[in-house]
């Protein structure tokens, strides 16, 4: 797949100490990474005819014994000569190429925030 990518937008990043009370009342949080991708129908002014625009888009809930972090990260590509229908039309390895940016910047924030807020070694994510 010929990409090309706009910059990576980071929609939020939370990090949060874990509250018990919070939890008694309305439930411990699990641990959820989802990864969406979308087709955009009006392709946008960068893509060709020939071309589909993919909006990519990484949603993640990490709990950990003292914390959770939450993000929402979002990416939109550019299918260079490749009409693609729907979701289902991307192969397994098309999808790890169109989410790749995204799950590495998730790493990021993860390793840089948690080794600030903790004044230790940041949190590695192994995906």
């Amino acid at each position: 797949m010929n990409l090309d990518r706009e910059k990576e937008v980071v929609g939020f990043f939370h990090y949060d100490t874990r509250n018990p009370e919070f939890e008694k009342q309305y439930g411990t949080p699990e641990t959820n990474i989802r990864v969406q991708f979308q087709i955009i129908e009006d392709p946008l002014e960068k893509a060709g005819e020939n071309d589909t625009t993919i909006l990519c888009n990484v949603n993640s809930i990490i709990v950990l014994e003292d914390y959770v972090l939450s993000a929402s990260v979002e990416q939109i590509n550019y299918a260079r000569d490749q009409k693609v229908e729907k979701r289902e039309d991307l192969t397994d390895e098309e999808m790890r190429q169109l989410s790749a940016p995204l799950l590495d910047l998730l790493k990021r924030l993860t390793y840089e925030v948690t080794e600030v807020a903790t004044d230790q070694p940041g949190l590695k994510l192994e995906f």
